[in-house]
């Protein structure tokens, strides 16, 4: 695998590629990988396809009272799998490269970014949509994987796609978890065994909220009971909320595919989440 830094050599890499016939699949991270970044990098590989990695900790999606400072960074450790994964190219460019003196350029998406975790976090989806944006110039790929964990920013993501002609293909990649169901995330190393212990209440609620709300029954209710659930395990609850899995709107149409998303806090570390509810003629 290459370990590429300046925007010189990631273009020389991606032309190399591209005269050899192959396509190119992108998979932008934060870095701090687990098993759910590995399941990205498996669904983008494919005969006749490279895949690019790229690792950058935006400072642009952190609030001023976040954990840019404290997120993660384990680049050796980092490459070490993507190697073992069978990456074909890391892109790890430095602040300087991605954000240079006069840089002044944000982009907004309106509509799917303004509720959620774009009502908890001001700012954040427009730090998202500008680095991706960025990202996708700079890698120009074929195809781009995102978890669905973050069910959110792939919502934010394929408007943006569609809205400034990118010509990407968007695969969204079912979010991973560990075998108590709770969601892998990166910010995950943050709890202690105890807040460990007790964030399983989350995919737990979720579910039985979930099943509820998919054989009929009434949809506030059963989200006042997962809100219940979730302060009874010691959350903080953010949001709890049904929503229209195409518009990101509070879902009306039981007859479209709906996503229930929530987003809660416990300790100083947050956590999100989200469950698919098919269409009510196919529960």
């Amino acid at each position: 695998m290459q370990t590429i830094r300046s925007l010189e050599a990631l273009r020389s890499g991606i032309a190399d590629f591209r005269s050899g016939g192959a396509s190119i699949a992108l998979v932008p991270t934060m870095g701090a990988l687990h098993s759910g970044h590995l399941a990205l990098i498996e669904a983008a590989k494919r005969p006749g396809r490279k895949v690019v990695a790229s690792i950058f900790v935006n400072p642009r999606q952190f609030g001023p009272n976040e954990d840019l400072s404290r997120y993660p960074r384990r680049e050796t450790a980092d490459a070490r799998l993507l190697t073992e994964a069978g990456c074909d190219l890391l892109w790890m460019p430095p602040v300087e490269v991605m954000y240079p003196d006069a840089f002044a350029t944000t982009i907004s998406v309106a509509g799917v970014s303004e509720g959620l975790d774009g009502a908890s976090r001001p700012g954040h989806f427009d730090g998202v949509a500008t680095v991706v944006a960025k990202l996708f110039n700079q890698v120009r790929p074929d195809i781009a994987l995102f978890g669905e964990k973050d069910f959110q920013q792939l919502a934010v993501i394929r408007r943006m796609v569609a809205d400034l002609d990118f010509g990407i293909e968007i695969q969204g990649v079912p979010t991973q978890r560990d075998d108590d169901g709770l969601a892998l995330s990166s910010r995950n190393i943050y709890l202690d065994e105890a807040q460990r212990a007790a964030a399983v209440a989350l995919p737990r609620a979720l579910g039985v909220a979930a099943k509820a709300i998919a054989r009929g029954d009434d949809p506030e209710g059963a989200l006042a009971i997962a809100r219940d659930a979730l302060v009874t395990a010691g959350f903080s609850v953010d949001y709890v909320e049904l929503v229209d899995a195409a518009t990101l709107a509070t879902a009306t149409d039981p007859s479209r595919e709906r996503r229930l998303l929530a987003a809660a806090r416990i300790g100083t570390t947050r956590l999100i989440d989200n469950l698919a509810i098919p269409p009510a003629d196919h529960a």
